[in-house]
This record gives structure tokens, sequence and C-alpha cells, in this order.
């Protein structure tokens, strides 16, 4: 199996390169790794993410850790450009690369580089040669919120290399009961139940939110539906709402920014009542003249909910939905589309009345329309979100009991 593994590893090396003549950010994937220079930081701790989602998702961890240990240096690495390219200069660490390509070479190398005490990857990903070389150096390495469902490879036939790397693992910190049961029936023991760290990040940003004064214009104590992480799909299916509430402000934040995308979401919204956050210092009108307002930047939208008084969270009509957990902290009731069965999160809210799944425009009119004209059913469900994500942070408090650093 290992010999399929590295093959497939150099296949996809090849095809990213293949992909890199026509793609930017598979561009980005191989120049940042062919170009980059590893330092060495001894005694280091080293967080690994697959991308930002992850980042943001482990931040608590991380920034419990650097608290706790003040004095050593933190190592941090990106599986993805979009996580590496906009957090690559965070003061949250010493040096940030991407994660080189896992061969032996590359990880006894990359190791006996940065010589990393201790080692935490977020959720997802499990790299064969990176993991057997810290076991064999005995190096502890800690996989935080991490979640587990049959269909993973670790529970197939074919999945004994796989297995074989949780084997590696110091502590798997899971998010539920479910994935801890299920690794029990590999043999897979030295798993804690500690929840998803991403509720104390959000948590945390709900109580102290970043202020934006532009926002609060815009607002002018009007209702607001906020559109985050947009696609296309959700996008043709969201404008369509726009006329139909007109006491109501709609805020897109699409979860990719290029001209061409933007320029064709504008292209649908209502003429002359929809402006971009770059135009906003060019209007000759007051910002709160305008109905709709589209975030052509990245960074902004964790604080963008705390205006908001329903969500839409985009993302599924594709692989799957993003974080419907920033919105839920500042007690935004959350919609979204049919592709959320891999987010227990979401799962919950929907069980709770405080998420609501849609298949297509009808039904989202429904459930907007019940969001909307039924106050008091809205803060309901608002009420519920806010208390869900209260009674769920403290991951991180019960990681950082179990985390052993050599200092």
């Amino acid at each position: 199996m290992l010999i399929i593994y590295n093959i497939g590893i150099k296949l996809y090396y090849f095809f990213a390169i293949i992909a890199s003549l026509v793609n930017t950010k598979a561009k980005a994937w191989v120049n940042g790794r062919r170009t980059q220079k590893v330092t060495a930081l001894p005694k280091s701790i080293w967080f690994h993410f697959a991308s930002l989602g992850e980042f943001e998702q482990g931040r608590p961890v991380l920034e419990a850790v650097k608290a706790q240990y003040p004095h050593q240096k933190i190592v941090i690495t990106f599986f993805s450009p979009s996580g590496y390219e906009i957090r690559k200069n965070t003061p949250l660490a010493d040096a940030v690369y991407y994660l080189p390509l896992d061969t032996a070479q590359n990880a006894q190398q990359f190791i006996n580089t940065v010589k990393p005490t201790a080692v935490i990857f977020t959720k997802y990903e499990y790299w064969y040669h990176y993991f057997n070389e810290l076991h064999q150096q005995q190096i502890p390495l800690y996989v935080i919120s991490a979640i587990f469902r049959p269909k993973r490879i670790f529970f197939k036939w074919y999945g004994s290399l796989h297995r074989s790397m949780l084997t590696k693992v110091t502590q798997l910190f899971v998010q539920d009961e479910a994935s801890k049961k299920l690794l029990s029936t590999i043999g897979i023991k030295q798993v804690q139940v500690s929840g998803d760290t991403r509720f104390d990040r959000v948590y945390a940003n709900s109580q102290q939110p970043k202020a934006l004064r532009i926002i609060g214009e815009f607002k002018n104590n009007k209702p607001v539906f906020i559109a985050g992480s947009t696609w296309p799909a959700d996008e043709e299916l969201l404008v369509k709402l726009i006329d139909h509430y007109p006491a109501w402000k709609f805020i897109f934040a699409p979860h990719e920014i290029p001209e061409d995308k933007v320029s064709k979401l504008m292209s649908l919204l209502p003429a002359g009542k929809a402006v971009r956050f770059s135009q906003i210092s060019t209007l000759q009108t007051p910002l709160s003249s305008y109905s709709v307002l589209v975030i052509d930047n990245i960074g902004m939208l964790s604080s963008l909910y705390q205006y908001g008084e329903v969500a839409y969270i985009g993302g599924g009509f594709g692989v799957g939905i993003h974080n419907t957990l920033e919105a839920a902290a500042f007690g935004l009731p959350v919609m979204f589309g049919p592709n959320y069965s891999r987010f227990k999160e979401a799962q919950d809210l929907v069980n709770l009345q405080a998420g609501f799944s849609i298949n297509n425009a009808d039904e989202l009119q429904i459930v907007v329309d019940k969001l909307i004209v039924d106050a008091d059913y809205r803060y309901k469900a608002s009420t519920i979100a806010r208390q869900y994500v209260a009674k769920s942070k403290g991951a991180t408090e019960m990681i950082m009991q179990s985390i052993r650093v050599v200092s």
C-alpha cells in the first residue's frame, strides 16, 4: 500500500505542475514549494493547517499555546495557497511555510530542520511520511477537532496504510462521541472527545467583534440579510429576494472575488441599488441610500455578521457549505443549500430549528418569508443559535490540559 501511496503523491505533484500552466492557485501551490527555504528553528512548536478554514478552527489552540509557551518559536505550515497567502505574515508565527510534498526525504529534512518539540494538526490531513518520521523521532503529535465517519478510508478494507497513520498520533482530540466509538472499532484508543475548537473561536469573536463603521453606515438601522461565502449557484437564487423585501438590506460576501465573478454578481443585482465595497469612496450619493452591498475583499466576513439579522451560507450547492458558526455565534438563523451532511454543526442547527436547508428557489422563499415576516419566529431561532454556540465552547481548555510541550 505504501508503494501505491508514494506513486499517488508523485502523480498529484505531476498534475499540479500541469495545472499550474493555466491555473493561478496551482501555480502558487507549485512555485511556493519550489522557492521557499526552510530555516532552522530548534525546539519550535509546529502547527499544520490544510487551509484558511482550518487555521481559524485551530487558532484558539495556537493562541493558547503561544501564551503558555511564550519563549518557544511557532512554525506554521499550510497545504493550500488560500491559507498560506492570507496568513503568511501572521504575527502568531515565527515562520510560515507551504508543507513540502509528503515524501520520506522531505519529511525527514523538514522535521530535522525545524526540530519541533510538539506538532499539532487541525481536523484534516494525514500524511504518512510526516507522521512516521515524527513517530520514529518520538516527537508528540496531536490532531485536534478531528471528526470521523464510516465512509472515510480509515474504515475501508483497503485503508490499512491510513489506519497505521492513526497509530502514530500521540493523542486524537475528536469532535464527538461517534468518532471515538468509530475509531475504537479499528483499535485506536488514544482518543479524547473534546469538541470543536471553532466554537471557542467564533464565540470569542462574537464577544469582541471588530467594529466596521462603514457597514453601520450602510445598515442605517435597517434589518440586514447577509449572504456569506456565496458561489454563483447561491447568488442566482438570492438575488431574487431583493425586490421581495424592500425594507431589508442585503450584503453579499462571495467566497471568491476575482473581477469576472464580482462583475457577474453585480450584473445580477438591481441597477442603481447595489454598490461594491471597493467603490464606496467614489460615491456621489449617501451609502445609506443603497440596498445591496457587495464585499469584494477578504477578511471582513467574520465581523460582518454582527450587523445582520439572518444569514445564508454558501457552498451547499457545491462540495459543501462554508462556516455557519460565525453567523450563529451572533445569533443569526442560518440558511444553506442541500450539501451539508458532512458538517455536524449544520446538522445540529437544523435539528434545533436554527438552521434551514433549501433545495431550490421556492424552498428558499418559504424559509426567508418565515424568518423575515415572523419576528417572533426569527427571535426564537436567533436565541437557539446563540445558545448552541455558547454551550459548545470549551474544547481549547480541554486540549491544553492534555498537550505536553518540552520547553
